[in-house]
Formats: C-alpha cells, structure tokens, sequence
C-alpha cells in the first residue's frame, strides 16, 4: 500500500505557476511557464485561465503576471504582527535611516514579512515582502535561530564556526552580518517572539552608518519589547 498521502497535481501546478512567476519577477508567456512547469501549453493555459479567475494572475501584452489577488492574500499572513509592528518599524527606519522589516520563519528559510524604508533618504536598500534566504545566513537568521529548539536546530547544516557566532550572538542579544545574504549589505536583527507567532526576527539593513552595531541591536531591542507589548492579549 502506498503510505505517500494524495494530493492534487492541478493544485500543485498552479501554486507551482505562482512560484515561477515571483521567482522570474517579470511577465512569462505561456510558451515560458509551459516549459518551467514541463507540461504542455494546453495544460498551462488551462491553469492561467482558473488563475485568472480568482485575480491571482492577470494576462496582458506583456505576459502573465502576478494579479492583486496575491496581494490580498498576503495582506492577511500574520495581520496582527504586521499591525503592532508597523508604527515601530517607521520610527526605526527614520531614526536610523535604514530600511526596517520584520521576517519569519518559513521551513528553514527566512522570508520577510514587511518592510519600511526611511522617508527622508534619496537612496535606501529594498527589501521586499517575500524575499527568502535560508537561516543559516544573515543576521535576521541567526536572530531567528535564537528561537528554536534542539530538534530544529539539529536540521541546520552549519559549520561548527557559524554555530559559536550564533551562540555569541544570542549571549549579547543582537546578530550582526556583512555580505550573507546580498554582497556590500550590513544587517542587525534580534529576535521577535511573540505570543502566537512562530519565530521572528526584527532587523534592519543597510550599506554604511554612523551607529554602531551595538547602539542599533539595543534600538532594536526596545523597539521588539514594543511589538512584544502591544501583541499581549
């Protein structure tokens, strides 16, 4: 007897076709999503058309492309985190003059929640909702990292060197990297536990400044007992 649970192969493949088209970032022809997905172009279009129905892609000269009803959905992950956290993550960017954001565990990946960039800066670094990388890198991860128990930890490949600086990390409350996860970016996170959530991570990045590390992971500390407080039942 086969123990592998049933699923659909339709629903896979559309979820699938969401995938690719954040993934690609620009509009994909049929042709292309028919070929990522190694189905033929009757079945693709099959799946854009039930897609397109529930605004999840929209079509236009240009290709298929995400609709706005990814966006809604989105709006509603974790809508309370996003909701104590924005005032917070406005002030930190403002203050610091650095992109703010909040990101949460994903499986073995960090994915961002929200993001605020600063107001007053002709340049700042985008980081937007939706972009992963895995926990055993950057400063959000390892801050992520001080959340979970042995048996997850035990599913990380990390080397023994990465494991003493997330140790040393969690021992003074802060993380700190330069260059993991995007080349030329410095990032400061601590963790975000709140009740209710799986672990967190409130971080900013940012390319130089005139705060120190440890100046910014203790703004962040308040600023995460904050998010902390107004999440309290």
């Amino acid at each position: 007897m086969n123990s592998t649970p049933a699923h659909s192969q339709t629903l896979a493949r559309g979820l699938r076709m969401l995938e690719l088209l954040l993934e690609a970032g620009t509009p994909q022809s049929i042709a292309e999503l028919a070929s990522s997905l190694d189905v033929h172009r009757s079945i693709a279009y099959r799946i854009v058309r039930t897609l397109e129905d529930f605004r999840l892609v929209t079509r236009t000269e240009r290709g298929v492309e995400l609709g706005p009803g990814v966006a809604e959905l989105a709006r509603g992950v974790a809508r309370d985190l996003r909701g104590a956290s924005l005032h917070e993550l406005s002030a930190i960017a403002n203050e610091l003059s650095m992109t703010a954001y909040v990101a949460i565990l994903d499986g073995l990946d960090c994915i961002t929640l929200m993001s605020i960039e600063p107001i007053n800066e002709h340049a700042t670094i985008a980081y937007k909702p939706g972009a992963r990388h895995p926990i055993t890198a950057g400063a959000d991860g390892m801050a992520i990292q001080f959340q979970l128990d042995d048996d997850q930890l035990s599913r990380l490949e990390q080397e023994a060197a990465r494991q003493q600086k997330v140790r040393e990390a969690r021992q003074r409350g802060y993380a700190s990297s330069h260059g993991e996860v995007v080349p030329g970016i410095s990032a400061v996170a601590v963790p975000l536990d709140v009740a209710g959530h799986g672990p967190a991570a409130l971080a900013v990045v940012y390319v130089q400044s005139d705060w120190s590390q440890e100046r910014i992971g203790e703004r962040l500390m308040l600023a995460a007992a904050a998010i902390k407080a107004r999440m309290r039942p």
